[in-house]
């Protein structure tokens, strides 16, 4: 239950939907299974997995939504392979070269004929909803993935008011300048191991650093040259590090050990939604004070009003 990366999102809904309406709303999009002829296929389950018939889970105001997706894998180096020898039979047959339309014609229709042969492969997407600070924090690696899921929600809901927080100071500058000056940097924000930094001009490439020093010369004189942080290593208040990314997206998150044996010691039993519950409960706490003082730590949020696109 743990989650690794976080896209992070402002709900500028006034109202919160009650939980009764909630999972009605997302039943109406409901996963099932891909077809045999479809590519792919989203849709909301259960997340408690077989064992739970709920569509949200909620512990104190804070909700765990999950996202299935079945994709069928179907490679483009099959179909141009496959392509290809029925192109070269087609052309034996008539005589002269496939034109491009046709081979275009012929590539949907072999796509079609290889579907439903191709294996399918599952994921999911959890959705962490905090409803009293009315903040969304999508569990993913991909912002395009956290849309899809945003996207979705809105399709259930039928309107979803939400942005990408944006903070008034670019995180980068700020990130730059707790490293140029450690004065600036809060008390209980301490640097991780990691670090990405930028040229102004990108033909000079970028410069990445796992388990080092982030205080060391090298890194100083990196920014005296002018390079500014795009990714960088954080303990925040001894609960959890992570990676800070210049688009406030937060990776490779890892919370305190002592929470996580927290959770393993309040457990009585093998029920795995008392476990499910307990851990999304403590994680949900930790994340929601955690990135509220962030968002400060970084200069507070960009004050702005947001349109349904």
């Amino acid at each position: 239950m743990w989650f690794k990366h976080l896209h992070l999102y402002r709900l500028h809904d006034e109202q919160v939907i009650d939980l009764e309406s909630l999972d009605d709303a997302l039943s109406t999009q409901a996963f099932r299974p891909v077809g045999p002829f479809e590519a792919k296929r989203v849709g909301w389950q259960s997340p408690g997995g077989r064992l739970d018939q709920s569509l949200v889970r909620d512990i104190e105001g804070h909700r765990l939504l999950t996202m299935g997706c079945q994709e069928r894998l179907l490679p483009s180096a099959v179909i141009k392979e496959v392509l290809e020898e029925r192109c070269l039979e087609q052309e034996a047959e008539q005589g002269f070269p496939v034109t491009r339309r046709d081979k275009q014609a012929l590539k949907e229709k072999l796509t079609e004929e290889l579907l439903p042969q191709a294996f399918t492969r599952s994921t999911r997407v959890d959705i962490w909803w905090d409803t009293r600070n009315r903040l969304i924090g999508v569990h993913c690696a991909s912002q395009k993935r956290a849309e899809e899921a945003l996207d979705l929600l809105r399709q259930s809901l039928g309107s979803l008011k939400v942005a990408p927080i944006s903070i008034a100071v670019p995180p980068g500058r700020t990130m730059t300048g707790w490293l140029n000056d450690p004065t600036t940097r809060p008390d209980t924000l301490l640097l991780g191991d990691q670090i990405e930094l930028r040229a102004a001009n990108e033909e000079e490439g970028v410069l990445r650093g796992r388990q080092v020093d982030l205080e060391c010369d090298e890194i100083q004189a990196a920014l005296s040259a002018g390079r500014r942080v795009s990714q960088l290593g954080l303990i925040a208040d001894g609960q959890m590090r992570f990676t800070l990314h210049e688009d406030l997206a937060i990776k490779s998150i890892r919370f305190d050990d002592a929470l996580t044996e927290e959770a393993d010691e309040s457990l009585s039993d093998e029920d795995p939604l008392l476990k499910l519950d307990t851990e999304f409960s403590l994680m949900a706490h930790t994340l929601s004070a955690t990135l509220s003082q962030l968002i400060e730590w970084l200069g507070g949020e960009t004050q702005f009003t947001t349109s349904e696109p």
